[in-house]
């Protein structure tokens, strides 16, 4: 089994395309995930680049992912450090990748810029990692 970190970008492409991870791999973030999914399409809705009624059905697939979400001491100290190390102004990307460094084999990020920041201090995969068993 794979375990893999994923961003907010990441969940969305998967629930925008009503796709799963293959059942060989794992997911794992922490918990602010749902919140910046949940912002992440919001946005969209108010650009008018999705509807509000395809928003909240995305919602509730993202209610029913297979994601194990964290947010314990380790793993918040752990960002503290990664922000500081990427003199970051906020720890919420940091999150991300303290979960990935210490719960995952690979961080997977759709943001090339980063994903880019991020290199070496954690594995970089493709999004299609996801579906390969």
């Amino acid at each position: 089994m794979t375990r893999f970190g994923i961003d907010a970008l990441t969940a969305t492409r998967l629930i925008e395309a009503g796709l799963t991870a293959s059942e060989d791999h794992q997911l794992v973030a922490p918990n602010v995930l749902r919140s910046r999914v949940l912002s992440h399409l919001y946005r969209k809705v108010r650009h008018g680049e999705v509807s509000r009624d395809a928003a909240i059905e995305q919602l509730g697939r993202l209610t029913s992912m297979r994601v194990r979400l964290l947010g314990d001491r380790v793993s918040r100290a752990v960002a503290w450090q990664i922000a500081e190390q990427l003199d970051w102004d906020d720890t919420t990307n940091a999150e991300f990748v303290a979960v990935a460094k210490l719960q995952a084999d690979a961080f997977i990020t759709l943001d090339p810029e980063f994903a880019r920041q991020v290199e070496g201090i954690v594995t970089i995969a493709p999004f299609d990692a996801l579906q390969a068993h």
